[in-house]
């Protein structure tokens, strides 16, 4: 068919448009991956920078010498695998266990799951409860509380009811007990979903800041976010912790902006790397439990 000329003009307008919106969202970040390789000297004598004249990566040399930096990094990495991978297994067994009809106690539980949804405890119950259960200024304490979300369950639970039941039947008769089928025909037909959700739940942990300044108090198991987030308000004030200012001051040629900048790409940049090869499940995932008519 023959494309009109009002049809190629709009598509123009809706794509400059697009092109424009991209952009605007892609410049405040080139503007921190600039700042961050710019040479110090020059950062320090110029008042804005587009392109630099002269490049450096001393700003990166000095958060990856920073044991505190680093330090924040390996929990935030531990938290993003080690919680990431509890929570699959909480979510996926406890979605599997609520999808299936003969499951004695159903109702109360989906409904117990629907409370959560409908009604937030709030931020001084939430610390009681984890206050009660010792876990305060415990690494546990940044992964228990967001092992699992009620809306996850959920789509995954309408995911498992979708599947044929004639594969658990043909399991059963094969000698296969409940575990079984779960462990080597349903999460084997799952593994896109649970690659979709993997991806949720890394990036929340990866994220960790509000948890981690609510339950931790020792800097040694402080998450990335948090550390970040100090560094933002040394960098602007007078008042700051005395470990982060340290470490922003220790070396007087470096501008603490240019550190601050180094810090947010190598905090960004995991999540950059590994998201484009699980793009295809993270767009599953939205359509997961989804209803089709």
């Amino acid at each position: 068919m023959q494309k009109t000329f009002g049809y190629k003009f709009t598509n123009a307008i809706i794509y400059t448009v697009l092109a424009i919106v991209g952009l605007v969202t892609l410049l405040p970040f080139l503007y921190v991956v600039i700042v961050s390789f710019t040479d110090p000297t020059e950062y320090l004598s110029k008042s804005l920078i587009i392109i630099p004249e002269k490049w450096s990566i001393s700003s990166y040399k000095y958060i990856l010498s920073t044991e505190m930096f680093l330090r924040s990094l390996g929990v935030s990495a531990f938290l993003a695998i080690v919680g990431s991978a509890i929570s699959i297994i909480v979510t996926s067994a406890l979605s599997y266990a609520l999808s299936r009809k003969r499951f004695f106690g159903k109702k109360f539980f989906l409904l117990a799951i629907l409370m959560t949804m409908l009604f937030n405890p709030g931020m001084i119950p939430n610390f009681l409860l984890v206050e009660s259960l010792g876990l305060i200024d415990t690494i546990w304490s940044l992964i228990l509380p967001a092992i699992t979300s009620a809306w996850y369950v959920f789509l995954m639970k309408n995911f498992y009811q979708e599947l044929p039941d004639e594969l658990e039947e043909a399991a059963k008769i094969d000698g296969s007990n409940d575990i079984g089928v779960f462990l080597r025909i349903m999460l084997p037909i799952s593994l896109p979903a649970i690659a979709a959700f993997g991806l949720f739940f890394a990036v929340g942990f990866w994220n960790t800041y509000f948890n981690g300044v609510l339950y931790i108090n020792s800097e040694e198991l402080r998450p990335m976010q948090v550390v970040l987030q100090m560094m933002l308000i040394s960098a602007s004030t007078n008042v700051a912790d005395p470990s982060v200012a340290a470490m922003l001051q220790s070396e007087q040629i470096l501008p603490p902006e240019t550190i601050k900048m180094a810090a947010v790409v190598v905090a960004s940049l995991p999540i950059i790397m590994v998201y484009p090869f699980l793009q295809k499940y993270f767009v599953k995932g939205m359509l997961v439990g989804s209803v089709k008519g």
